[in-house]
């Protein structure tokens, strides 16, 4: 794909949410403190999705079904895919979970890049995550995590700039490249790279430390410094 390819934004939140469609709420009994914590959802990666996706006028994919229902950040073969609470379903509601709730919301993501890639256009792809302060008794020593496949050029260029963006508009946030997690493990992004070819194709996970979300002008000013930072590597 030429350099002078047009650029064609989106934006997703896979764990945007905790809901529990009442079809399976009966699975979830007890699981309410649960589902309140990390492991049911993302704290504040929707609200950070929906200001991107304002901002950068990119379309925005996201879902409000609990990752314990069904992980929509993992392939079907990730043992990751399923909780505790659903591990053990019989195969034929494992089926219709993902024909309702899984498959729409990849095939839908899919379709945007497909259709922006056949059109000429080169996507990136900005997925909005979040992470717990402290887990397993470590301790998160990031702010913000920039997640991508070092062997991705464009993600790797695209990740460097927006990293050196933080370091000049808000040298105050910690930032880190592939940190708290891999960038090139299973995921959506890794998903559509196996997929789309580097040139066509860019996906970073943006990852924000959920001890600031729980302040109000800290979060303000975190979500601010994101969407700010995000520009100018975009730029």
């Amino acid at each position: 794909m030429s350099r002078a390819a047009r650029i064609f934004l989106l934006v997703t939140c896979e764990h945007g949410g905790n809901r529990i469609p009442s079809e399976y709420t009966r699975l979830f009994t007890g699981w309410q403190r649960i589902l309140a914590t990390h492991r049911g959802f993302d704290a504040g990666a929707l609200v950070m999705a929906r200001q991107l996706s304002a901002a950068l006028h990119a379309p925005l994919v996201t879902s409000t079904v609990s990752r314990l229902l069904i992980d929509l950040n993992r392939s079907l073969g990730n043992p990751g895919l399923w909780s505790q609470a659903t591990r053990r379903l019989p195969p034929a509601i494992k089926q219709q979970i993902v024909r309702r709730h899984y498959a729409p919301y990849r095939q839908r993501v899919e379709a945007i890049v497909s259709d922006a890639v056949r059109a000429g256009s080169r996507v990136i792809h900005l997925s909005s995550h979040s992470f717990t302060p402290v887990l397993g008794g470590a301790v998160r020593n990031a702010d913000v995590g920039l997640l991508y496949d070092p062997a991705r050029p464009g993600e790797s260029v695209l990740a460097a700039h927006w990293k050196a963006a933080f370091d000049e508009h808000a040298p105050e946030l910690r930032v880190r490249r592939n940190y708290p997690y891999a960038g090139k493990n299973d995921g959506l992004t890794a998903s559509l790279r196996r997929i789309f070819p580097s040139g066509s194709y860019v996906g970073i996970e943006i990852e924000l430390n959920q001890a600031l979300i729980a302040e109000g002008l800290r979060w303000r000013r975190l979500r601010n410094a994101v969407v700010t930072t995000a520009k100018a590597a975009l730029r």
